[in-house]
């Protein structure tokens, strides 16, 4: 398998993502193949499908100014996380954990990092449609059946550091299902499934990083994946009842 790092200008709100993956890979002298993966970052889905806010149009209700002062951060920005979340467990600084679109993530998938100064970056609306979109976009304009993820940041349990995820994928298999088979010694596997997308979305993030290395799509080329014309996104996702996290720590949605 190979990875390559797609560097583009500064993305803007009126930009043609699929253009822009196109020509950026054009001009560092890639072209597409079928069986590729393009991995984008969520943070450029976001901003050229318009899901950036200026803070200072935002009116911060008593709630969010009492969990900004609690956990060091801007009323405005906690207002928005109080609309996008769906449940609010608790925090530290500067990171309250939430449940969003099924998912436990910090802040509710709203940045500040490479955001204009005073705006903040909310995660994509539909993430699983943006996927396809792309995928179907790319098919129409070059004639290749591809592969696509959307690649979001995220904290785990007790480790330091962010790893990558698959927010979304499109066009091909994202698990391996191990239940069945045999281990070494023969033995008979319960529950492991293995998630490809979550894999592949973070070795894309190694490449884009959380700073200003202005690489925001990867090109990952034979990776071991089975193309779909399926979405099968949700079933990247597990119920709180499935859970280890959410059931030792009963987490839940409502």
């Amino acid at each position: 398998m190979q990875i390559f790092p797609i560097k583009t200008p500064l993305i803007k709100p009126e930009d043609n993502l699929v253009d822009l993956i196109i020509k950026s890979m054009f001009k560092q002298g890639y072209t597409l193949k079928d069986g590729d993966l393009i991995a984008v970052s969520s943070k450029v889905v976001s901003i050229t499908s318009g899901r950036i806010v200026n803070l200072k149009n935002i009116l911060p209700s008593e709630k969010a100014t009492e969990l900004a002062q609690k956990y060091s951060l801007e009323p405005e920005f906690v207002e928005l996380i109080l609309i996008e979340a769906e449940k609010i467990y608790g925090g530290v600084k500067k990171a309250i954990l939430t449940l969003k679109d099924g998912m436990l993530n910090v802040n509710a998938g709203i940045d500040h990092k490479n955001a204009p100064k005073n705006h903040a970056i909310l995660p994509p609306q539909n993430p699983e449609l943006e996927a396809e979109k792309i995928r179907r976009k790319i098919y129409e304009r070059t004639g290749k059946n591809v592969g696509v993820i959307i690649v979001d940041s995220q904290v785990s349990p007790l480790r330091m550091g962010t790893r990558g995820i698959a927010l979304a994928i499109a066009g091909f298999k994202p698990l391996t299902d191990y239940r069945g088979k045999k281990d070494l010694y023969r033995k008979e596997i319960h529950i492991t499934l293995h998630s490809l997308a979550d894999d592949l979305a973070s070795a894309a993030h190694l490449l884009m990083g959380e700073s200003d290395e202005k690489v925001p799509i990867v090109l990952i080329r034979n990776a071991p994946i089975t193309l779909t014309s399926q979405n099968e996104s949700e079933k990247l996702k597990i119920s709180t009842k499935e859970c280890v996290y959410a059931n030792a720590f009963q987490i839940n949605p409502k």
